[in-house]
C-alpha cells in the first residue's frame, strides 16, 4: 500500500507540530523511503523538535532522498544536520556535520556565514576560516589575486566530479608566484587553462558585467566546411558579411583555432567548434593568449566570393558589445546574412531562432517541424503544455512524420524534456522512417540528454553533424565568485549518465552526416532538412527502418 502524503492545510497554516505528527504517521507505515523521513525532519525542525529532526535527518541520510522538483543532495542533508547540532547547542557535532558537507560537495560555500541558524559557530576557528567572507578593499591588487587563487585551489577540486590531475597544485603555485608579472587578462586566461583538463565542457571563467576584458568585436562568426564566415554583424560593419576570414592578425585561422586549445573546455572534439567562436571575438583574451597583436582590434584577412584577392580590415572590439552573443540569432539591430536577400526564403532553421521552442505544419509532406532551442520553460506556454498542443495537433491534423531540431540547443533543464519523449512514445510519428532528430555542435547539456533519451526510447533517424557532448557526460552550472577579481567560476559536480554505463561514444553520431556549408547558408537552405527530405523523396530505406 502506499503510505499516503498528509493534508497540507496544517502546513500552510504553520502548524508544524501537526504537520510533525502527520508525517510521523506516514513514515511508521512506510519507513523505507528517504524522502518521507526528509519530509518529517523538516516538519520538526519548524516545530523546534530539533533532536527529532536530527534523527529523521539522519535516517534520509542514509537511504538517500529523490526529489526531482527539489535537488536535494546528501551534501544538504549533512547541512541541515548541522543546523539541528548548532540548535541543540553541540558547537563541535555541528562543525563536524558542516565538514561532512563540504566534503560531499556543499554548493553554497556563501550561505554558513549569514546563516542565524549557525550563528554560534563564528567563533570557532575552522568555521571562521572556511566561511568567514573576504574583504578585498585593502588589498594591493597582487594579493588580491592570491586571494582568488586559494579560493580557486581549494574549491575546484573540492566541486569537480573528476578531480584536476597531480599537476594541479604546483601549476597553482607557479601562477600565484607569477601574479605580479601577468596582466589580469593573462591571469584569467591561466585560471582558464586550469580548468582544461578536468575534461567538464561546462567548466568556465565568466568575467563579470561591464568589465574591460569584455570587450568584444561587433561580429559574428561560424566554422563552416569551408572555413570561418563572419554571419552576423552591427550596421556598421554590414559589408563584412559573408566573407571568409583567412587570417586573423597574419596568422592562418586555422592556427589560431589550435593555439585556442589549450583554453577550450570540452566533453569532445565537436564542442570547440562552436565554443571558440565567442574567444575569436575578444581581442583582450586573445592577446593575453599570446594570437593577437593588440589587445583593442583584429586585423581580419577576408575574402569574398566572386571577388578579386583578400584584403586586410582592422576591427576595434567594443566594450558595450557582449561576449556572449549568440549566432542564432544576433542582437537585435545586428545585419544577419540569412536576412540580407529580402527575396529569397528564410529557410526553418534560421526563421524564428530566438523562441525556445516553435513548430510549423508542413501539410504538403504531412510532416511536423519543431524547432526546440532550449530546454526551459517560456513563461508564455511552459513546455509541458507546449507538447500537448504539438502533440494533439499531430493527431487532429494526421501527420505523417515529426523532425526535432535540436542544433542550436545548448540545453536547460534535462527534466523538462521529458514531456517531449512521453509525447512522441504515444505518437504514431514514432515508428521507424518517421521521426528525424537534427543534432549539432551546439547540442549541448541538457540538450545532449534529449538526444540521448530520443535515441535510446524512439525510433529516430538522427540527422546534421555529431552532437557537442557525449552520451554520458560530466555536467553542471553550480558557479561560485572569486572575491577580489569577481570572476565566476564553474565546475560541474555531477556526472549525467543517460545512456548505458558501456556506452563510451564521444558523441551522437548522425545516420545522415549533413554538416552546414557556407554555400548552403548563402543560398538560403539547411543541408540537414535537404538529407531529410530527399530520402523521403526517394523512399530510401536506412538502417532499421
Amino acid at each position: 500500500m502506499c503510505a499516503p502524503r498528509p493534508p497540507p492545510a496544517p502546513v500552510k497554516a504553520g502548524k508544524w507540530s501537526s504537520a510533525a505528527r502527520l508525517w510521523k504517521s506516514v513514515v511508521e507505515r512506510n519507513p523505507v523511503d528517504g524522502a518521507l523521513w526528509y519530509e518529517l525532519a523538516g516538519a520538526r525542525f519548524r516545530a523546534d523538535d530539533h533532536a527529532g529532526a536530527l534523527a529523521a535527518y539522519e535516517r534520509a541520510l542514509r537511504l538517500g532522498v529523490w526529489r526531482p522538483d527539489d535537488l536535494v543532495l546528501p551534501s544538504h542533508i549533512e547541512y541541515r544536520i548541522a543546523c539541528c547540532h548548532a540548535r541543540l547547542g553541540d558547537v563541535g557535532q555541528a562543525v563536524a556535520a558542516l565538514r561532512r558537507a563540504m566534503g560531499a560537495g556543499l554548493r553554497d560555500i556563501d550561505k554558513p556565514w549569514d546563516d542565524p541558524l549557525l550563528a554560534d559557530l563564528r567563533d570557532e576557528p575552522w568555521f571562521a576560516e572556511t566561511f568567514t567572507p573576504l574583504d578585498t578593499a585593502d588589498l594591493s591588487r597582487d594579493e588580491g589575486w592570491r586571494a582568488d587563487l586559494r579560493l580557486f585551489a581549494r574549491e575546484v577540486p573540492r566541486r569537480a566530479y573528476r578531480p584536476p590531475g597531480p599537476s594541479f597544485d604546483d601549476d597553482v603555485a607557479k601562477l600565484a608566484e607569477a601574479i605580479p608579472r601577468l596582466t589580469d587578462a593573462e591571469i584569467v586566461v591561466a585560471l582558464t587553462r586550469l580548468l582544461r583538463p578536468l575534461g567538464d565542457g561546462h567548466a568556465y571563467i565568466e568575467l563579470p558585467a561591464r568589465h574591460e576584458l569584455r570587450a568584444a568585436l561587433p561580429l559574428l562568426f561560424f566554422l563552416f566546411e569551408e572555413g570561418l564566415y563572419v554571419v552576423a554583424a552591427e550596421p556598421d560593419h554590414r559589408h563584412l558579411l559573408g566573407a571568409r576570414v583567412t587570417r586573423i592578425d597574419g596568422r592562418p585561422s586555422e592556427d589560431v583555432l589550435a593555439a585556442l586549445d589549450p583554453v577550450l573546455a570540452r566533453d569532445n572534439e565537436q564542442g570547440p567548434r562552436h565554443s571558440a567562436m565567442r574567444w575569436l571575438r575578444q581581442p583582450p583574451l586573445l592577446h593575453a593568449l599570446g594570437v593577437a597583436t593588440d589587445p583593442a582590434s583584429l586585423t581580419l584577412t577576408l575574402s569574398h566570393a566572386g571577388a578579386a584577392g583578400a584584403r586586410d580590415v582592422v576591427v576595434p572590439a567594443d566594450a558595450v558589445v557582449s561576449p556572449e552573443v549568440g549566432e542564432w540569432p544576433p542582437p537585435p539591430g545586428w545585419c544577419w546574412l540569412p536576412t540580407e536577400a529580402p527575396e529569397q526564403a528564410l529557410p526553418l532553421y534560421v526563421r524564428n531562432p530566438g523562441a525556445l521552442y516553435w513548430y510549423e505544419y508542413l501539410s504538403r509532406r504531412r510532416l511536423v517541424y519543431l524547432q526546440f532551442n532550449g530546454v526551459a520553460d517560456d513563461a508564455a506556454e511552459p513546455f509541458a503544455d507546449f507538447c500537448r498542443r504539438l502533440f494533439h495537433s499531430i493527431d487532429v491534423e494526421g501527420v505523417e512524420r515529426l523532425v526535432v531540431d535540436l542544433r542550436w540547443n545548448g540545453g536547460g533543464n534535462t527534466f523538462r524534456a521529458t514531456a517531449l519523449l512521453h509525447g512522441i512514445l504515444a505518437s504514431p510519428v514514432n515508428r521507424p522512417g518517421a521521426l528525424f532528430v537534427i543534432i549539432g555542435r551546439k547540442t549541448f547539456s541538457a540538450a545532449q540528454n534529449t538526444a540521448v533519451l530520443l535515441q535510446r526510447h524512439t525510433h529516430a533517424i538522427f540527422v546534421g553533424e555529431p552532437t557537442g557532448s557525449s552520451p554520458n557526460f560530466v555536467g553542471e552550472t553550480i558557479p561560485f565568485v572569486l572575491p577580489h577579481s569577481r570572476l565566476e567560476v564553474n565546475v560541474s559536480d555531477l556526472y549525467w549518465q543517460t545512456s548505458w554505463p558501456m556506452d563510451h561514444r564521444t558523441w551522437i553520431a548522425p545516420t545522415l552526416y549533413a554538416p552546414p556549408t557556407f554555400a548552403a547558408f548563402a543560398a538560403g537552405t539547411d543541408p540537414a532538412m535537404d538529407a531529410i527530405l530527399d530520402v523521403l523523396a526517394a523512399d530510401e530505406h536506412l538502417p532499421g527502418w
